[in-house]
């Protein structure tokens, strides 16, 4: 998936599923790199994948809250 069609299915999310996506992406995470330790396959590209999907929810969730408060 392209980062532009990523991104916009994030922005469509609701805040909660946001929050949800978000914990979904840490035991993915965390799963990835006890495997990485173990040296079961090659998880390094999707851990490198996984962090940075992450990152858009956490930023996805900074736009909403920011849009939140200007609001009010």
């Amino acid at each position: 998936m392209k980062v532009k069609e990523q991104l916009d299915q994030l922005r469509e999310m609701s805040t909660q599923e946001l929050v949800d996506q978000a914990d979904a992406l840490k035991e993915s995470l965390f799963r990835l790199k006890f495997r990485k330790a173990l040296g079961v396959g090659d998880v390094v590209a999707d851990i490198k994948r996984e962090k940075k999907t992450l990152a858009r929810v956490y930023t996805v969730l900074g736009e909403k809250e920011g849009a939140a408060k200007d609001g009010n």
